[in-house]
Parts: structure tokens; sequence; C-alpha cells
């Protein structure tokens, strides 16, 4: 490359770096964004293809080098150079106010303390150290002493800058030790546990739980698919920068890229304190995320120094406790419901009692495992609280019932249709596997109604729940005696909309055998693996009676799917809408695959989640380009496709040297082509 060429690529690169880590501080630090997210993901995407063209010019704090590191066998220990200490607590106004009096005999004065107030986050607690600016080494708390070395997760967290920005005419420290709380924002946790409920998957107990639990992966890209967040709020070493007080100290750090709290406060007296929980007790129900406190501090770091610590914790701070979000109640007994994929999810039935503001009467028990591990029966007294102020839980039985009920165990049947209940040992789910129990309708319909499946426009979530509520759709053939009239007696259904749903229903009678066994929703099904079963037996019919044995002959399907498609058959009432189907639709055997495309020949597996598409979509669109996508990791896979929350798919490449490919990989692959 010629020089100038190389000099302009070079201040090219610096430019984007300089203009992306601005864009973050506008937006995780100031609260306050100057680009959309096009704009913004347009500069990274630019930033990415220069680092990839020429990866001399890629730096290890460059803002694309977030998810940068191999996955961890274990932690390494770091050694804090001062000690992470843990802060004494105050449960009521009286203990605050002496609090106060104490530090004031201590510095034998009777005037008032100012104090920095800030909202203790209930999280896990971090160190993160700067050298010349750069993000060096992050750790975990620990013991106080030794902490656990995290930097290749803290790196995927957005709100962390990489590399210290420039303060104004102030210069960079040259060494920065800033501690702070990882926390989990309500929001995704609720999601995170929905997603894990319905994969069968354990729940976290709370979002500390998720949080320390996310940072604790081994592999980054686990931690880099969920949305943590960070706030910074204390102090460690800091050569060649110095501060005067807490507060000197946040405004110090904000100015260099950290996010602090904007929440948080400086106060004249103890007064100002008592006045500030108050007004956080009142909005915390509102906060994005958990906070179970107010943490007051002496704000001048001179008083501080002369206060000093008492055993492990200072003098100079205090955290005032929120009032406990937790009540006592008794299970009354033990229900089981039915989720959107057939999953069985148990529920304790509680004595109705007030938590924070709302009656609580009832708290899911997540799973089997979940209520042997706590041995909650009924009848028994337990402790429950609010995870994230929303969702009640269980968090500990209290008291035994007397006399002591029995273990409870799922059922063998479906509780709302009466189907078999399947339960593969090794795992945590049961299932119901009747497609047209009436739980699992609403999502059955759905699915079977998108776009990869009959795709039939205008059949919503909204229209699908009053179908079922007003009794129109029972089971999966229904949908095709729906008529104007009765679509256009629907709230909100215009006789204009209900005709279009009509038509877009009739449309799809004239389908693909494909479409129809992935609108099935036969679990491990999906578009890609339809598209196979429909190849080999080209009629319902014969994929209906074909043995296990059969199924697992064809290409790509293994024992577990062959295992699911005869499960699925083999209930009388799955059996029986199929053929119903059969009468309602005009079925055509796909077309045979060209095996042309940049992909041709190529072999693909998926794992997790993808954020852009669905795993149906990424499947189309390799197979588009002429490559497979299989379910299984063998030595013949050429990549394996790692979303959020990779399985054990992924460890199988690694394992064997496969390519791994993040989301960003593929579609970079698919355009290549």
């Amino acid at each position: 490359m010629p020089r100038a060429d190389s000099h302009q690529l070079n201040v090219r690169v610096e430019q984007l770096r300089e203009q992306i880590n601005h864009h973050n501080y506008r937006y995780h630090v100031l609260d306050d964004p100057e680009v959309s997210d096009a704009e913004y993901d347009g500069m990274m995407r630019e930033l990415e293809a220069l680092e990839r063209e020429h990866p001399e010019l890629r730096t290890p704090d460059s803002p694309t080098q977030r998810v940068g590191a191999a996955p961890s066998e274990k932690f390494g220990v770091v050694v804090h150079r001062r000690m992470m200490m843990s802060l004494s607590n105050a449960m009521n106004p009286e203990e605050m106010v002496e609090f106060d009096k104490r530090i004031k005999r201590f510095l034998k004065s009777d005037q008032d303390i100012e104090y920095v107030a800030e909202i203790k986050l209930d999280g896990l607690s971090v160190e993160l150290v700067y050298e010349q600016g750069a993000l060096v080494v992050a750790s975990t708390r620990g013991d106080g002493i030794n902490g656990e070395d995290i930097t290749p997760n803290i790196r995927t967290i957005r709100s962390v800058p990489l590399h210290l920005r420039k303060p104004g005419r102030d210069s960079i420290p040259r060494l920065l030790e800033v501690r702070g709380e990882v926390i989990f924002p309500k929001a995704g946790f609720a999601k995170l546990n929905a997603d894990r409920e319905s994969a069968g998957e354990p729940v976290f107990a709370n979002p500390r739980n998720a949080a320390a639990g996310s940072l604790r992966q081994l592999d980054p890209k686990i931690t880099g698919s969920r949305p943590l967040e960070i706030f910074l709020y204390a102090a460690g070493v800091i050569e060649g920068a110095s501060f005067a007080s807490q507060w000197e100290f946040l405004q110090g750090i904000k100015a260099l890229g950290l996010r602090i709290n904007l929440l948080s406060r400086l106060c004249r007296n103890v007064n100002a304190v008592l006045e500030y929980w108050n007004e956080i007790t009142e909005k915390r129900h509102a906060l994005a995320y958990d906070a179970d406190g107010v943490v007051a501090k002496v704000n001048s770091f001179e008083l501080q120094e002369r206060l000093g610590e008492v055993s492990r914790s200072p003098r100079w701070a205090i955290a005032y406790k929120f009032k406990a979000q937790q009540a006592q109640t008794v299970v009354e007994n033990i229900d089981v419901q039915v989720g959107r994929i057939g999953s069985l999810t148990p529920v304790a039935k509680l004595r109705p009692v007030p938590l924070a503001g709302v009656t609580i009467s009832n708290a899911s028990l997540h799973n089997l495992d979940e209520i042997r591990r706590k041995d909650i029966r009924e009848g028994d007294t337990v402790l429950i609280e609010r995870a994230g102020d929303v969702i009640p839980y269980v968090v500990r039985v209290t008291q035994q019932g007397s006399p002591r009920a029995d273990e409870f165990q799922m059922p063998s049947r479906c509780p709302v249709c009466g189907a078999a209940i399947v339960h593969e040992e090794g795992e945590v789910a049961y299932l119901c596997v009747n497609a047209n129990c009436p739980a699992r309708m609403r999502e059955s319909i759905r699915h079977f109604a998108s776009k990869n499946s009959l795709d039939i426009e205008g059949l919503g979530d909204k229209l699908v729940a009053q179908l079922i509520e007003q009794g129109l759709v029972k089971e999966l053939d229904d949908i095709y005696a729906l008529t104007t009239n009765q679509l256009a007696g629907l709230e909100r259904m215009a006789k204009k909309s209900a005709q279009n749903v009509v038509d877009a229903i009739q449309k799809s009678r004239n389908t693909t055998l494909d479409r129809v066994i992935n609108g099935l929703g036969i679990r491990h099904v999906g578009e890609h693996t339809a598209r196979q079963l429909a190849l080999r037996f080209k009629t319902l019919a014969g994929l209906s009676t074909a043995s296990e044995e059969d199924l697992s002959a064809v290409r790509d399907i293994g024992g577990e799917v062959a295992r699911s498609i005869r499960e699925y058959f083999g209930e009388p009432r799955n059996l029986k809408a199929v053929r119903r189907l059969e009468e309602e639709l005009q079925i055509a055997v796909p077309a045979e695959p060209s095996g042309r495309g940049a992909l041709r020949d190529k072999t693909f597996v998926l794992t997790g989640t993808l954020n852009s598409m669905s795993r149906e979509d990424a499947e189309g669109k390799i197979m588009a380009a002429g490559g497979r996508v299989t379910g299984s990791v063998s030595r013949k896979t050429d990549f394996v496709v790692a979303g959020a929350e990779p399985g054990s798919k992924m460890k199988k490449a690694q394992e064997l040297g496969v390519r791994v490919l993040d989301e960003s990989g593929l579609l970079e692959l698919l355009r290549e082509g």
C-alpha cells in the first residue's frame, strides 16, 4: 500500500474510533445521544470492515474488540491494591442520625457533615483498572483482597469504556482504579428468564444472580449477549490525578467517560440524606434496575482519611436499607400451567398477602428441580419476594406444614387437554405434546400463520386471542372454516379487514409440504428440517406413519429429532388434526435444491438466539446461498453460528476445531457471497 494511502487509512480508523467512543460517552454516561442507532451502527460496521481488511490496525482498546477473547478454562486471581470494603447498615432514621453523631464525636466537631447520597445498587461489585487511560484488568470484589479476573467479560459491557476520554485540558491519570456495580436491568431480566423458562432451562432467582452469573461465564460471548450495565462510584488507588471529595471524584470520572448514577446527590447534612432516602423509596419501583437502599458517604476525602475504618467497613459510609420487600404466606396448593410451547410450569397458589404495594396470590416455582431444591410442599409457610419489585418468587420454606404434605409430582397427562406429557432424561422441561391443547393453541396458530409456515397475513396475536376466546378456533383446521361475518363481529374488525383476513386464509390453501410441516410446531423441527422431511416422505401421511428408524435415516436428522416427530404423531389428537388439514389444503412437494450458490456444499449448525433474525430466517438465507443447515456438530461441519446463550454445540465445535461465527460473521459471509 502506498504511504499516503496507509496514512489516510490510519487517519480514518482513528477518526471512527474517536467518533464511536464519543457517541458511547453521550449515550451511556450523559444519557444524551447525538446520533441515531442506524448512524452509530454504520460507523461501527465501517470500522469493523477496515480492521478486518487490515488486521495490523486492530488494537486491544478498539470499540470493535468487546468480545474478542476465547472462552477461559477458569478465572485468574487479581489482588486489589486497596481492600474493597463492605458497608455497615442502618435500618431506620434513628440509626442514620446516630451514625451522623458518631462521626461528629470522632471528629470532635458539632458542625454539619456534608454527605454524598447514592442509590445502593443490587448487583455485583467490581473494580476496573486503567493504566495510561487503557482498561487493563477488571475483577470482582471477591473477599475484598482477592478477586476474580473477569476482564474479557467486562469488556463486553457497552457502558464500560475501553479507553478513557481526555477531560478538556486535564490529563488522563497514569493509574485509575475505580469501583462500581454491574447490574442486570429489570426488563432484560424478565426477558432472560422468560426465554430460559420457555427453553426448559433453569431461571435466575433475581437480577443480582443474573448479573453475577453473566459475569462469571467462561465464554465472553455469553456475557456479551446479555444487557448488563455498570455504574461507578468509588476510588481505589489513583496516580496522576487528585480529587478533594467524593462529589468531585464522581464528576471527574464522568468527564473521563465513566458512567455514574445521575441520581446521586450532594447533601448538606444528615437530614438531607433522609429526605433523599424518602424520595428514592417512593420511586424505587419505577427505576430500571434493582436497588436495596441508599448509601451515605462523607463527602470530604480529608475527613474520610481521618475517620478511617473499623474492621472491614469504613467509618465514613453507611447503607440505609429500604424496608424489606418480602412477606410470609402459606402455599395452599401447587398448580401446573401450560405454556406456549407446551412446557409445564408449577405455580404456587398462595394465601393472598400484600407485598410492595400489591396483593400476591401466585408465584412461579419454575420447574420440578427448583421445587425439590427448596423442598416446597403444599401447606408450607414460605418467604416470598418480588424479583425486580415485579416478579414474585419463593425464597425458602420458613415453616413446614403439619402434617407435612407429600412431595409434589409433575402430572403424567396434560392438566388442560389430557394428552401425554413428555420428559426426557437429563432435561428440565416437561412438555404437553398435543399441538391442539387450548393452552397452546394461541401460539400454535400464530406459528402456523407465520411467514415461514402458511403465511396468513393479518392473523395476528390479538385476533387469534379473540378467535380462541369466542370458541371459533379450537384446532388448526378451524381457521379454514372462518367467514367474513364471523370475523367482522369481533372487536376492532371492520368488514373490509375481515374480508382481507379471509382472503389471506383462502390464499394459504395452496402451499408446499415443508411449510405445513414447519407450521405444525413439532418440537426440534424448524424450516430446514421440515424441508428435508418433505423431500424424503412426500406427503403428510407418509411422514405421520414413518418409524423412528426411517426418520433417523433422513439426512441431518438425529435420534432426538426423530423421537420428537414420533411423539407428535403418536398423539391421536395431533394425528386427527393433520388428517383434517390434508382435506383443507392443496399440498405440493417443494422443489429439490439446485445446489448452486456462494455457500454451496458448506454445512452450518446454528446455536443460541440471533438478534437481527430468527433461526428460521438464518436457515433460509443459508439455504438460499446453497448451504446446508444441520442439527448436530461433526467433523464434517464447516461453520457453527453462535448467537446469545449458545449451548453444547459451541463447545463441541471448539473441541473439533470447527470454525465458530457470530451473527455478524454469518452476515458478512452471506454478503461476500
